[in-house]
């Protein structure tokens, strides 16, 4: 029996998303005799029903670029900008999936995109996702798409630095992407040798900081390297941080949830300047000179790496077999060498955070690298 199959690409993008594509394109129509359209800029383009058929010859040649053919967007299905304002169209979503009579729908995402396929999910659609993120976020997956890629781009990005710290006699402070995780910042920092790691998961005393910098330089040490993650925050700013997520939690009325609410966007916008403030507070507490580098998009841009290129051929070829197999409501993880379908519903409001005792943290310690 033919199944007809809709795949859409949501969120920020990432490499090996082009890959994930081919994979499951070339797998449903030579294994399983699937017919596969594409959805273009994630929901919105699901909303609006524009498409493309991804046959033998759109897939060709895509497994090397990055990006996404299909384009992407952040769009909310329940919450999307329609002629100024904000609106529910999940129905029109659902009117689509009808339309074409699709039997599945494949989401390519990260947590939000696995937020909103499971509302679809909800409105009766049958729903397969793939993990996607540079952070490593994604919860009930080993690693997720376009992390390695990442991975490698913030490690030469950091050996880079090496030379010109060296040079200038400096502090150099590397901003990694991660959000509220700091899987990129770890890792790059422990493989790129960072001589101080800041994480989300582990608040810094900037003071502590201040005085491995100066060990350093006592040791005879001409520079420093701070691999500091997007979402890290001091001892102090955590436990602000941590107190406005409770009284958000705790709020009752829908005055005090507003007020919840834009205290924290007050205090997300002061996050946002961190690292700079950061190399200030270092430069004096040390006498040294620190200059800032923020990666930014550079960690999401590029040709994916062979390790990418591995994992998505392996998660879009899973989900031909879970499509042709009957299985919906699941997202398709990587479990070691291996794939998993995992209930959707245990994914969704989840984040894959490093745990404290993670074999990274350990290393980094070992070494003298975490910021703690």
């Amino acid at each position: 029996m033919t199944h007809y199959v809709g795949v859409l690409t949501a969120g920020g993008d990432t490499p090996g998303l082009n890959a994930a594509l081919r994979a499951l394109g070339k797998s449903a129509h030579s294994t399983y005799d699937m017919h596969i359209i594409g959805f273009f800029d994630g929901f919105r383009g699901l909303m609006q029903d524009r498409t493309i058929v991804l046959d033998e010859g759109v897939l060709s040649g895509i497994l090397t670029a990055g990006g996404t053919i299909l384009g992407t967007s952040r769009d909310k299905p329940n919450n999307m900008p329609v002629g100024g304002k904000l609106l529910d169209m999940t129905d029109a979503m659902v009117d689509t999936y009808n339309r074409h009579h699709l039997d599945v729908l494949v989401c390519i995402g990260g947590g939000g995109t696995q937020k909103n396929a499971y509302l679809l999910m909800q409105k009766g659609l049958n729903i397969i996702t793939l993990p996607k993120s540079i952070d490593n976020d994604v919860a009930m997956t080993d690693v997720t798409l376009g992390f390695d890629t990442a991975l490698g781009v913030a490690t030469e990005a950091i050996d880079r630095l090496h030379s010109t710290a060296h040079s200038h006699h400096r502090i150099i402070v590397v901003e990694l992407m991660g959000h509220n995780t700091g899987w990129l910042a770890l890792g790059a920092g422990i493989a790129g040798g960072a001589d101080v790691i800041l994480i989300p998961e582990i608040p810094y005393d900037v003071r502590q900081v201040a005085e491995a910098i100066l060990r350093r330089s006592r040791g005879g040490k001409r520079f420093s390297i701070v691999a500091v993650s997007e979402g890290a925050l001091s001892i102090e700013d955590a436990k602000k941080w941590n107190a406005l997520l409770e009284d958000k939690e705790n709020a009752k009325s829908k005055e005090d949830k507003e007020q919840a609410r834009q205290r924290l966007l007050e205090f997300q916008t002061y996050r946002v300047g961190n690292t700079m403030r950061l190399a200030s507070q270092l430069e004096a507490l040390t006498g040294l000179e620190s200059r800032v580098t923020i990666l930014g998009y550079v960690q999401r841009g590029g040709t994916p790496s062979a390790g990418d290129r591995l994992l998505a051929t392996r998660l879009g070829s899973a989900a031909a077999e879970l499509i042709a197999q009957g299985k919906k409501g699941i997202m398709v993880a990587a479990r070691s060498d291996a794939t998993a379908p995992v209930p959707l519903e245990d994914v969704v409001g989840k984040r894959r955070t490093v745990p404290v005792n993670h074999p990274w943290i350990e290393m980094a310690r070992r070494v003298g690298s975490l910021g703690d």
